[in-house]
C-alpha cells in the first residue's frame, strides 16, 4: 500500500485570465506538497480543471490508475458545477471535498476585487458541494484552513479509508473448509460481497494444506523457529509442538502468497490430516497483516486485513476478537474478549510468551502452540459485517479497553479486557438489537469516523454504538434504516 496516492483536483474557469490560472496552479501545488509531507499518503496534484472534458478525462484515468487511491476536490476559484457532472458521475474512486482557501485571514489593507475574484473558494466550494448533493454522489466534505492539525487529522483519517476501500476492492480470501456446522452469523453471500466489496472468497481444502505442509523442510521450520524466538518469549518445553506450528504456518503463507490472498479461515471441526488448530500460526501470519476468521467466518477475515491496512503504517492495531465473558460486578462491568487461539500480537501490552495447552475443542491429536499476552489499555472500536439478506450492514461499537482486572492466571490465551459504550449492559442490548455478531475486529487504530467513511464509499449500511446511544433510539433508527435500505 505504499505505493497509493491521491489526487488534488482542483476547480476554475478561463473567465479569469491567464495570470490568475497560473497563481491557482502554483498554490495548488504548494498546497499538494505541504500536505504530502504531514498526511500518511502522498497528495499529487493533478490539474486546476477549467472545463468538462479535463474532468471527465482526469476522473477516467484516476478510475484506472491502480496507485490513484481516491480523488481531492477543491475549487480555488469559482468552478461551475455543471463542467464537473459528467466526471463525477463516473467516479469510481473514493471522493473527498475539502473546502478550503490559500489564505487563513482576509487582508485587511490588501482586499480588492482582484483579491476576492482570485480568492472565490467560499463561492466555488458552495456550487461544487451543490452538484455533488444533486448527484447524490457518497463524499466526505472536510472544512477547514489546510495548514490546521485538525484538517490533517480527517484528511489523513479519509485516506485510511479509502485505502481500506482499495484493499477491500483487491481481497481475496482462502478459506481452509467450510463454516462450523449449524453456525448462522458466519455465513453469507459471497457473490453479493464481490459485488459490492470487492471480495473473492473460496474453499481450499484441508488436504491441500496438509499437502502443502509436507513439503516443509526441517531447515524451512528451524528458520521460522528462529522468527518466534526472536519475536517471543518461549514458555514452554514442547519444542516439538512450536515447530509443528511453524510448519502449518509455512505452508499456509505459501498457499496465500501463491494465490495472492490476503486473508484466510478455518474451523476446529476440519483438521483432517492435521495434528494441531493452527494458533501461534495464525497469530503471527496476523501480526504480518493476514486477516483471520475463526470457524470458517470469512467476513470477518476480510474485515481483520482490512482494519490492519488502514491502521498506522499500513498494518496496525487489530484483531480478530470474540466477547467470551462478561464482569458483571456494579461499577465494574467489563466484557473479557478471547479466542481458542487466535489473537494478534499486535494488540498486546507487552511482550506475547508462547505456551502449550490442551485445546479441549476441535480434532486436535497435539496440544497446540499458542501466544498468551494481556491486551493493552486504550479507546477503541469493535467491528461487524453481517448479512442482513439483501444488504449488508456493518456495526460499529466504541470500547475503551483496560488492563484486566483479574490476572486469570489459569486462562492460557491472549485477552483484552474492554467497557463497551455506553456501558456494558445497554452497549449489549443494542449490539444485540443490531444484530451483531460474536466474531468482530478490535481496533485501536481505526476510529467510527473511518469507519463511517468507508461504508459509505462502498454503499453499505452504517450503525454506530457510543455513549449517547440508547436502545430506544437505536431501535427507531434500524427501524428508519431498514425501510430506507429496502427501497434502494
Amino acid at each position: 500500500m505504499e505505493k497509493r496516492t491521491f489526487w488534488l483536483v482542483v476547480g476554475s474557469q478561463t473567465l479569469y485570465g491567464q495570470d490568475v490560472l497560473d497563481t491557482v496552479a502554483a498554490r495548488s501545488q504548494e498546497i499538494a506538497d505541504e500536505l504530502t509531507k504531514v498526511l500518511p499518503y502522498p497528495v499529487i496534484y493533478k490539474v486546476t480543471a477549467k472545463s468538462n472534458s479535463e474532468i471527465a478525462d482526469t476522473v477516467r484515468e484516476a478510475n484506472y490508475q491502480k496507485e490513484c487511491a481516491g480523488i481531492i476536490t477543491w475549487c480555488h476559484t469559482f468552478s461551475p458545477s455543471k463542467m464537473w457532472i459528467d466526471g463525477l458521475r463516473d467516479l469510481q474512486k473514493p471522493w473527498c471535498h475539502l473546502a478550503t482557501q490559500y489564505n487563513k485571514e482576509i487582508p485587511n489593507d490588501e482586499i480588492d476585487m482582484d483579491f476576492m475574484n482570485l480568492n472565490q473558494a467560499a463561492h466555488g466550494d458552495r456550487e461544487h458541494g451543490f452538484i455533488g448533493a444533486r448527484l447524490r454522489k457518497p463524499r466526505k466534505v472536510i472544512a477547514g484552513y489546510w495548514k490546521d492539525e485538525r484538517v490533517h487529522k480527517r484528511l489523513s483519517d479519509w485516506m485510511r479509508a479509502a485505502i481500506g476501500v482499495a484493499v477491500s476492492k483487491e481481497m481475496k480470501v482462502m478459506r481452509f473448509g467450510d463454516n462450523m456446522r449449524e453456525v448462522a452469523v458466519t455465513e453469507g453471500d459471497k457473490v453479493e460481497a464481490q459485488i459490492k466489496l470487492g471480495w473473492q472468497v473460496n474453499t481450499w481444502a484441508v488436504g491441500d494444506l496438509v499437502k502443502e505442509m509436507d513439503k516443509v523442510t526441517e531447515q524451512d521450520i528451524d528458520e521460522m523457529v528462529k522468527v518466534y524466538t526472536d519475536s517471543y518469549d518461549i514458555a514452554t518445553d514442547n519444542m516439538a509442538s512450536i515447530r509443528y506450528q511453524a510448519k502449518e504456518e509455512i505452508a499456509m503463507r505459501r498457499m496465500l502468497d501463491r494465490e495472492g490472498c490476503k486473508a484466510f479461515s478455518n474451523t476446529f471441526q476440519d483438521l483432517y490430516g492435521m495434528e494441531q488448530l493452527p494458533g501461534l500460526a495464525s497469530q503471527h501470519l496476523m501480526s504480518q497483516g493476514f486477516g483471520y476468521g475463526g470457524e470458517g467466518d470469512w467476513k470477518v477475515s476480510a474485515m481483520t486485513a482490512i482494519l490492519k491496512a488502514m491502521g498506522e503504517g499500513g498494518n496496525g492495531a487489530s484483531a480478530f476478537m470474540e466477547d467470551y465473558t462478561y464482569h458483571l460486578v456494579e461499577g465494574q462491568e467489563y466484557s473479557l474478549g478471547a479466542h481458542m487461539l487466535e489473537v494478534c500480537p499486535s494488540v498486546a501490552a507487552d511482550r506475547p510468551r508462547i505456551e502449550t495447552h490442551y485445546l479441549g475443542i476441535g480434532m486436535n491429536e497435539k496440544d497446540p502452540a499458542r501466544l498468551v499476552f494481556e491486551g493493552k489499555a486504550g479507546k477503541g472500536i469493535v467491528v461487524s459485517l453481517i448479512d442482513m439478506g439483501g444488504r449488508l450492514r456493518l456495526i460499529v461499537q466504541d470500547i475503551e479497553a483496560v488492563k484486566p482486572i483479574l490476572p486469570m492466571p489459569n486462562l492460557p490465551v491472549a485477552r483484552v479486557m474492554w467497557r463497551a459504550m455506553p456501558d456494558l449492559t445497554t452497549g449489549v442490548e443494542c449490539w444485540i438489537t443490531a444484530g451483531g455478531a460474536h466474531h468482530t475486529v478490535l481496533s485501536y487504530d481505526v476510529t467510527a469516523e473511518m469507519m463511517r467513511d468507508w461504508a459509505r464509499m462502498l454503499d453499505i449500511e452504517f450503525v454506530h454504538i457510543s455513549k449517547d446511544t440508547t436502545p430506544e433510539k437505536l431501535e427507531e433508527e434500524l427501524l428508519v434504516k431498514d425501510l430506507v435500505w429496502k427501497l434502494k
